[in-house]
């Protein structure tokens, strides 16, 4: 059976991961990075020396700046920043094929016009399916072939289906899901959580205090994704529950690092320097999605307001302690 031709927008740490997944079994994988001179670093280098030291590009993985290379591809892989899917979806509307299947692997919610991911790339790629790869990887683990599993959720099942036929391999397993919103929530909302968990991790407030954290920040997932039309087993599984784990226990989640430094003092414009945290632009707007639904989400509310200097950790937290008491939800 011949294969689904596959190329690879964003060649960041998680794109070429992706990349290297895409490649096995294929004879060229595109790998389009946005500088000019980041493609041909990763030509030359052959790996992604910033992100991914010592975890070099698959044979068949072909890095470039020419973002017209989606004409040859089935599938389409968007692995740029969040705020940046809307522009280079657009960069890419001229050379898509018709009914090429456009998947994003952003996690994040648009911060200007407060839309889903999805909802962006319908809008810039009419000819387009859409689709939205989420969940627990680490692409430092991908590259070394180690077991993940993550969740690929499109409109339609046999769009799904095939996505997930198409992508899995021996190690990289995809389970298909129909619930589109649900995985793009939980995407986004273990971001901003994420970041809590740092600060929480940062300020040594124990093991105790972090577990309820996970835990407390999950029923807020649960009730955002409820109040926007998500399945229950969709945020109970890997892109909701399976991705906050993840990325609420670990300085790889860079939304993780940047609250932890933020727990250790750091001030935000310093913890936020260099680094891409999707969580810090998610936060504001997952915010306001939740007052508009009528949605408490007291975390995420603590988490923009540091983010936002409204607030210092320490207040956070004994805003959060002197919450008046309640059953558990």
């Amino acid at each position: 059976m011949t294969r689904a031709t596959v190329a690879v927008l964003g060649a960041g740490a998680w794109g070429v991961a992706l990349a290297n997944v895409a490649a096995q079994g294929r004879a060229r994988v595109p790998l389009w990075a946005h500088d000019p001179r980041a493609a041909e670093a990763l030509a030359r280098d052959r790996e992604n020396t910033r992100r991914l030291p010592g975890l070099p590009l698959a044979a068949a993985v072909a890095p470039t700046s020419d973002i017209s290379i989606v004409r040859e591809a089935d599938i389409v892989l968007a692995v740029t920043p969040a705020q940046a899917i809307r522009m280079t979806a657009r960069a890419a509307r001229p050379h898509m094929r018709e009914r090429a299947a456009f998947v994003i692997c952003a996690k994040g919610i648009e911060r200007d016009r407060r839309k889903f991911l999805s909802e962006v790339a319908k809008e810039e790629l009419p000819q387009a399916d859409v689709a939205v790869l989420s969940g627990p990887s680490f692409a430092a683990d991908v590259c070394r072939g180690l077991p993940t599993a993550v969740t690929l959720a499109a409109h339609d099942e046999a769009l799904a289906r095939r996505l997930s036929e198409e992508l899995s391999t021996k190690t990289f397993r995809l389970y298909r899901s129909t619930d589109v919103r649900g995985a793009e929530i939980g995407g986004a909302a273990k971001n901003v959580l994420a970041i809590a968990a740092g600060m929480s991790h940062g300020r040594g407030l124990g093991a105790s205090a972090q577990a309820a954290l996970i835990a407390r920040g999950f029923a807020e997932l649960m009730r955002l994704g409820r109040a926007l039309g998500a399945r229950q087993e969709t945020l109970m599984g890997l892109s909701g529950l399976g991705d906050l784990v993840l990325t609420c226990g670990s300085a790889q989640s860079r939304n993780f690092a940047l609250g932890e430094a933020l727990g250790q003092g750091t001030s935000v414009e310093d913890a936020t320097h260099g680094k891409l945290a999707e969580g810090a632009f998610t936060a504001r707007v997952m915010v306001e999605m939740a007052r508009a639904h009528d949605v408490e989400l007291p975390i995420a509310e603590a988490v923009d307001a540091i983010l936002s200097a409204r607030l210092s950790v320490d207040g956070a937290i004994e805003a959060l302690l002197m919450r008046p008491l309640k059953a558990e939800d």
